[in-house]
């Protein structure tokens, strides 16, 4: 079960050699709350040809299992997620946030202990590392210039709606695929840490979100399951934000890989298509 669980979470990250089809790995300034800087890498994917349409940045989940961190790498550009904005024109990246593989700093997306998680700051957290990300890599001459999408998968995905209740102008879209915080206590499926303080923690965050959002989330989610992600959902909207939820059926053994998942991009493409044309 932790084989299968590291696959979903970290089928973006699989380790391996930098090739000459993988793109190019750059440095990411980040202050950091203190004031302090630190450089987090990112993967940045380009279409044969060169990309005509603005930037995607796409990010990663986290492991179950914090020893796994440090070797956890960008996905491809011939992951099939990536492939799929690439053949749309997209330039695409992938931040590996601090504390993950070759990043720098310590992790700054913990939220405390399991009764009483700080969800709110942890997905702030992310957020800082991915609006950092956008920054340096929307300014670089072969990334056109236009509104980012922002696509995140489970911690990724939570970072996704934090970054999207601060509202950066430079960012058009979001979507948030699986996203939450807290899941597999004790490697236990369906079970999480303090499930109502994530639902308030959306709250929270739909209260200031007001960009357009996607969310996705599979029926055999083991992660966050169908009542828990409606719940986060509906006091995300509650609140204020805007967001189109899709249950979408089972995939595979457990929906949560679903977007890094082998044909995966035939189940949600079609709606990120729809709804960022």
């Amino acid at each position: 079960m932790r084989a299968l669980t590291l696959l979903f979470l970290l089928a973006a990250c699989a380790p391996g050699a930098l090739s000459a089809a993988d793109g190019e790995m750059l440095p990411i300034p980040v202050t950091q709350a203190n004031g302090s800087q630190v450089e987090i890498q990112a993967r940045l994917c380009l279409p044969e040809g060169g990309a005509r349409r603005p930037l995607v940045l796409i990010n990663h989940g986290s492991p179950p299992n914090a020893a796994r961190r440090p070797s956890m790498t960008p996905a491809s550009c011939q992951a099939e997620a990536v492939r799929f904005f690439l053949a749309r024109g997209h330039a695409v990246a992938m931040p590996m946030r601090r504390g993950y593989g070759p990043s720098g700093g310590n992790w700054a997306e913990g939220f405390g202990p399991c009764n009483a998680p700080d969800y709110v700051r942890a997905g702030l957290e992310a957020a800082r590392d991915m609006r950092a990300a956008i920054a340096t890599l929307a300014a670089r001459p072969d990334v056109p210039a236009g509104p980012v999408l922002v696509v995140g998968q489970s911690a990724g995905g939570w970072g996704t709606i934090a970054l999207a209740s601060r509202n950066p102008p430079e960012v058009a879209g979001y979507v948030n695929m699986a996203g939450g915080r807290g899941g597999h206590v004790d490697n236990i499926p369906n079970l999480n840490c303090a499930p109502d303080r994530l639902v308030e923690a959306a709250g929270r965050y739909g209260a200031t979100a007001r960009a357009s959002m996607l969310w996705v989330y599979t029926a055999n989610d083991s992660y966050f399951a169908p009542e828990l992600a409606r719940r986060m959902h509906a006091a995300f909207t509650a609140a204020g934000g805007q967001a189109r939820f899709v249950a979408a059926a089972p995939f595979g053994t457990d929906g949560h890989g679903l977007f890094f998942g082998r044909g995966g991009s035939a189940i949600w493409g079609p709606l990120v298509t729809e709804a960022f044309p």
